[in-house]
């Protein structure tokens, strides 16, 4: 059952963690404002009457959005009950006592930062800034770009990017690639040593692979998992740059919305301006395919249902050791479908598109 609920990026489906009732504790809303974050979203943050919870001094709290503000009923002057969820993050639990004074809050119909047009699409709880020239963006999208997860510009923190973009270095970014060790050293709190540091993990950055700078371009819903199932899948950005939507919905766990936001990404004139400069810039643009050569190789291959002798993961990794790729999806380029019992949809999908179906003996036998 562990095997057929599977993992997601982070986590298995098949787990679930309990943890105590999270510590909580009364306090005031003073104020709320609102930060402008890396796709333009404008999240509204409650500053708190500083309180102590779980050890911790809390003095703000994320109210995620205006239809959340409008559940909680939450208002300036409040009290309210709040607590760290997950022991970690402060969050609005609930209004203890509307404050005598209360002020009800709005959203901003102008972007707090730049001033420029705010949308709220339909079907969509956010708010957001539409001018990809923001600095609130700009500044959110280059720490994105430089974190350890993405392009792991070690050094290139939250004081040197607002830097960087206050002083006009860094405008998009492409331009890290053109900074000079000059230039950083000349920044404030920055000495040679540091300043060259940073510069050679900027150089070093330039090899990184192709997941990592699909990650780093930003796509909104595109993070390291779908990076790189986009990345094995479509072998190059210029492929994934220059597929259909049907193309793109059929890669592994790439549904309609994730499909449509790719698309019209590059589809964008500025995005693919800094899609080239990226290039020039020397970043890696093609997926290097680490697959075993085998008797397997070529062969896409499905797995449904339970197998007599082998478990899902043991026949995915003799699959792979003999150059061959498992799907979690049938279609038509799949070349075999393995069923065992209680084989599902897969199963039906696979005779629907003549797809052949085999047994495990008959894999073990392709597989020598």
């Amino acid at each position: 059952q562990q095997e057929k609920l599977g993992w997601t990026a982070k986590a298995p489906r098949w787990a679930i963690a309990f943890k105590f009732a999270a510590r909580q504790a009364e306090t005031e809303i003073e104020n709320i404002d609102v930060n402008v974050g890396r796709t333009g979203a404008l999240t509204p943050v409650a500053f708190l009457k500083p309180v102590a919870v779980g050890g911790v001094t809390v003095s703000r709290a994320t109210l995620h959005n205006e239809d959340e503000i409008e559940r909680l009923g939450v208002q300036i002057g409040d009290t309210v009950l709040v607590e760290r969820s997950g022991d970690v993050i402060p969050k609005v639990v609930r209004v203890v006592r509307p404050g005598e004074n209360r002020r009800r809050f709005e959203m901003p119909s102008q972007c707090p930062v730049c001033g420029g047009e705010v949308v709220r699409e339909p079907g969509e709880s956010a708010r957001r800034c539409i001018n990809t020239n923001c600095p609130a963006r700009l500044k959110e999208s280059v720490r994105h770009f430089a974190a350890r997860g993405v392009m792991d510009i070690d050094g290139m923190g939250d004081v040197l990017v607002e830097q960087l973009v206050d002083k006009g270095l860094v405008s998009n970014v492409a331009d890290v690639y053109d900074l000079t060790a000059e230039q950083l050293a000349g920044l404030d709190r920055m000495a040679e040593k540091s300043a060259a540091k940073v510069w050679e993990n900027i150089q070093k950055s330039r090899k990184s692979a192709l997941p990592r700078v699909l990650n780093g371009l930003g796509i909104p819903f595109v993070g390291e998992r779908t990076a790189q199932i986009l990345s094995e899948t479509f072998g190059s950005l210029d492929a994934i740059a220059g597929a259909d939507l049907d193309r793109l919905q059929a890669a592994e766990e790439v549904g309609p919305k994730v499909a449509d936001s790719i698309y019209h990404f590059f589809r964008e004139p500025r995005n693919l301006e800094l899609v080239e400069r990226l290039r020039a810039a020397g970043l890696t643009f093609t997926h290097e395919q680490k697959r075993a050569v085998g008797p397997l190789t070529g062969k896409t291959f499905v797995l449904t249902g339970t197998l007599p002798n082998l478990t899902r993961e043991d026949a995915k990794a003799r699959i792979e050791a003999a150059g061959g790729k498992v799907s979690g999806s049938v279609s038509k380029k799949t070349h075999f479908v393995v069923a065992g019992e209680e084989a599902g949809s897969k199963l039906a999908k696979a005779e629907a598109l003549q797809v052949p179906v085999i047994d495990e003996s008959t894999l073990l036998d392709m597989l020598k």
